[in-house]
This record gives C-alpha cells, sequence and structure tokens, in this order.
C-alpha cells in the first residue's frame, strides 16, 4: 500500500515564506524541520514494506512525528506574525 509523504510545504503552503526563512534563518528550526522530514520518509518506507522496524513501534514513530509537526507549526505561526496558539497573545 502507498502511502504519501507529508512534507512540510504540503501541509503548511500558507507559510511558505515563513519556512524558507526559518530553515535558513534559525539552526534549531532547520534541525526540527529536517528531522521531520527523515521520520515522514521512514514513516512511509516502512508502511511500504520497504523499511523493517528495528525496536520502535509504528505508533511510536507516528506520535513522534505529530510532535514535531505541531512544534514547528507553532513557530511558523509565530514566525508569519499570528499567534502560535499559546494563549498569552503570542508571548511564546
Amino acid at each position: 500500500m502507498h502511502v504519501d509523504h507529508h512534507p512540510l510545504i504540503h501541509d503548511f503552503p500558507e507559510h511558505r515564506d515563513a519556512l524558507q526563512r526559518l530553515r535558513q534563518g534559525d539552526a534549531l528550526f532547520a534541525r526540527q524541520a529536517e528531522e521531520y522530514e527523515v521520520l515522514d520518509k521512514r514513516i512511509c518506507r516502512i508502511e511500504d514494506g520497504i523499511e523493517l522496524l528495528d525496536d520502535v513501534s509504528p505508533q511510536a514513530l507516528k506520535l513522534n512525528r505529530v510532535a514535531l509537526k505541531d512544534e514547528l507549526a507553532r513557530q511558523l505561526k509565530r514566525a508569519s506574525g499570528q499567534c502560535c496558539g499559546c494563549g498569552n497573545g503570542c508571548k511564546g
């Protein structure tokens, strides 16, 4: 069964400029975005039967991917001048 990738640019097209700017200018964001992309591709390979799991469950990988995506989404919203959802009027 083919599984679609979930690249950040596909999931957050409205934040294209912020995504590019943060990838180039924020080392932490760039590292987290790369970690997310690698994890997403790994999940797809596992679900396609191309890669076998070692000692980690698919559910654990997916939960990690969701947590990374949530954090990246908060950073993208802040960088785009929106509230990140903190409830403090985006004081972080």
